[in-house]
């Protein structure tokens, strides 16, 4: 069957609504009306959106997927197969980064490791549990058996919760990568936007690297600051994945570096290619896959893009804070069948 054929059954497909996206402003786009799409390596994006590809249940994706594992031209494939549809709940967009941090960590507590990662506990998953200050200052996981490692630093171990995956360097010189667990059920509250709040630091002036020096260089009033947010993550050893290959996303697939961004599901698909324009020092023109989502990633206009592994991508995550847009490439009949009947 030839693309052209095969993009006239898709369009003839009837499709459900998108949930919560039906509410929200939807826009049709053309392919002419994104910035820099003649540039971007088409290619590297379609190679990264055929790992979670196969993962798609929707008999749209379906179809789409099996073209998607012998296209030999990626521009002309999402060109063929997918509408570009701008979606807004009203919020301004947001760009951000994020990481696989690399920790120092033993297998065993000692007088240098000292702050555990934890495997979830089993109440844990009936809903809101302990907060995370009733957490660290109590006795409830102590002697469980639910550590999986110890590391030398709560400040990073506090990151790593963020990221929701990470490398654990044991004394032996072997690594371990830990992945997303589960959580305590507490909503996520932002220790930058607390800072901000209390008239420590501008909005602008907040990074990664900022809150964690200021942790540092107040003993008392740092571990506090982080207690102000209730979220605790717990982990789960990931032995699955290549050394090579990123940490496993929201689709327990590796992530890309740079092509690979976490999404709210609830505007976009997981796996949907996604068009970014972000603003900023840097800009960014790139054609990425909705791959991972997150606690903090919430709204229409919001994404998290993968950077990459270790301290520098985690100093080049920790700086991004961009405005911009962001641009779902969707099944056609899919996109069409979004829109209101007024604006059909």
């Amino acid at each position: 069957m030839t693309l052209a054929r095969l993009a006239a059954l898709l369009a003839a497909l009837t499709l459900p609504g998108a949930g919560a996206a039906t509410e929200t402003g939807l826009r049709i786009l053309d392919y002419a009306d994104l910035e820099g799409w003649d540039e971007d390596d088409h290619q590297a994006a379609l190679e990264t959106f055929r790992n979670t590809c196969g993962d798609l249940k929707a008999p749209d994706w379906r179809a789409i997927c099996s073209v998607a594992a012998q296209a030999a031209n990626a521009r002309t494939f999402f060109e063929l197969f997918f509408t570009p549809v701008r979606i807004d709940d009203g919020s301004d967009t947001l760009f951000t980064g994020y990481f696989e941090p690399e920790l120092d960590g033993s297998r065993a507590p000692t007088g240098r490791f000292r702050y555990p990662l934890y495997r979830m506990p089993p109440e844990a998953r009936d809903g809101p549990w302990l907060s995370r200050r009733e957490i660290e200052t109590g006795r409830a996981l102590s002697g469980r058996g639910l550590e999986i490692a110890w590391v030398d630093d709560p400040v990073e171990l506090f990151f790593l919760q963020i990221q929701g995956s990470g490398r654990i360097r044991l004394t032996d010189g072997s690594v371990i990568r830990v992945g997303y667990g589960g959580k305590n059920g507490h909503e996520y509250r932002s220790v930058g936007q607390e800072l901000v709040r209390r008239g420590v630091y501008t909005r602008h002036q907040v990074s990664a690297q900022v809150i964690k020096n200021w942790v540092r260089r107040n003993p008392v009033d740092g571990p506090e600051l982080l207690r102000h947010n209730p979220s605790y993550v717990f982990f789960r050893e990931v032995g699955h994945v290549a050394p090579e290959d990123g940490p496993v996303g929201a689709m327990n697939r590796s992530v890309t570096p740079g092509r690979s961004i976490a999404v709210d599901p609830a505007y976009t698909p997981l796996g949907a290619p996604v068009w970014i324009e972000t603003e900023g020092k840097t800009p960014i023109r790139r054609l990425m896959v909705a791959q991972d989502t997150g606690s903090a990633i919430k709204g229409a206009q919001r994404a998290d893009i993968f950077v990459g592994t270790g301290d520098a991508a985690g100093r080049t995550a920790g700086r991004m804070k961009d405005g911009g847009r962001m641009i779902v490439l969707l099944p056609i009949q899919r996109a069409y069948a979004m829109l209101p009947e007024e604006n059909l």
